[in-house]
């Protein structure tokens, strides 16, 4: 019996839905619901984006801390209209004109709204004025290039100048390859602006979220006067599949959790999101307290 190919092609030509998250031209867009479900990466339970939203994006069955947007960070922390942004133009560029980064940029600006994986600016926390910043996941996993690294450069430079705490959340999945040697120097850019406002004796806080992984770890993130920490973040420099894959071992359970780097005293505190603003306030405090 010969082969037909004709009928091949009709039994396998399944139609794939043609779903559009953005824009109202697409053709045959499907409607996606405001209050759309989540799932828990954790325990992989699913509860709607409302009731997530309100519950600051912490799974209500196993108490996983999803992550989330720069803006809705710095939203959970600053008090109510006090957050002014600084260096909100600035964004990347292809300067070593690297295959395929100039889309990536672009598809990362509509991701995640913003022109950079870090947002910065100043706020006010339980009344005290600081400097802040925030990492986004949704840029390109807040990679670390050069505008990340001037952007909090410049953040650390104008609270030396005016005198301000700065409080940092962290993620990042390490420096930016499409900018190569450039994204690395960002290291030391950083380093050396908090050494420079440490040394005029202000505080620095950062808080470390899921994950903080490659450049960050080993510049800014480490570098503050207090290292809190979210419940189960990722912590460290390479991950775990890395090191696996270099030690040929298996690695402990938990191994770069938030609460194995507290154990071995990397870090001062693990932090619930939802007492996060109360913590740092009366750190603000007591740190204000003792100027």
């Amino acid at each position: 019996m010969a082969f037909d190919i004709e009928k091949f092609k009709k039994f396998f030509n399944f139609r794939k839905p043609n779903i559009a998250l953005e824009g109202e031209g697409a053709p045959n867009a499907a409607h996606v619901p405001e209050d759309a479900a989540v799932k828990c990466e954790k325990c992989r339970a699913i509860a709607p984006k409302s009731a997530l939203s309100d519950a600051l994006y912490i799974c209500p069955k196993c108490g996983f801390h999803m992550k989330v947007g720069a803006r809705e960070r710095i939203l959970f922390t600053a008090d109510p209209d006090t957050f002014e942004e600084l260096d909100a133009e600035l964004g990347s560029v292809n300067r070593l004109e690297f295959p395929g980064y100039d889309e990536k940029l672009e598809k990362a600006r509509q991701h995640s709204g913003e022109n950079e994986g870090v947002v910065t600016g100043v706020c006010c926390v339980g009344g005290h004025k600081i400097g802040i910043f925030a990492m986004d996941y949704r840029f390109m996993m807040g990679s670390m290039g050069a505008v990340v690294g001037e952007k909090i450069t410049r953040l650390f430079e104008h609270a030396t100048a005016y005198r301000l705490p700065v409080v940092g959340f962290i993620l990042s999945g390490g420096a930016r390859m499409q900018e190569g040697i450039v994204s690395l120097m960002q290291m030391a850019k950083t380093a050396a602006a908090v050494g420079r406002h440490s040394d005029e004796g202000l505080l620095y806080i950062s808080v470390l979220t899921n994950p903080t992984t490659g450049g960050v770890s080993a510049s800014f993130a480490f570098e503050s006067d207090m290292i809190l920490a979210e419940p189960g973040a990722l912590i460290g420099f390479a991950g775990p599949r890395v090191i696996e894959q270099t030690i040929r071992q298996k690695l402990p359970e938990g191994f770069q959790s938030a609460e194995f780097v507290l154990n071995k005293g990397f870090i001062d505190a693990i932090v619930d999101r939802r007492k996060m603003r109360e913590t740092l306030a009366s750190i603000l405090a007591l740190h204000e307290e003792g100027v």
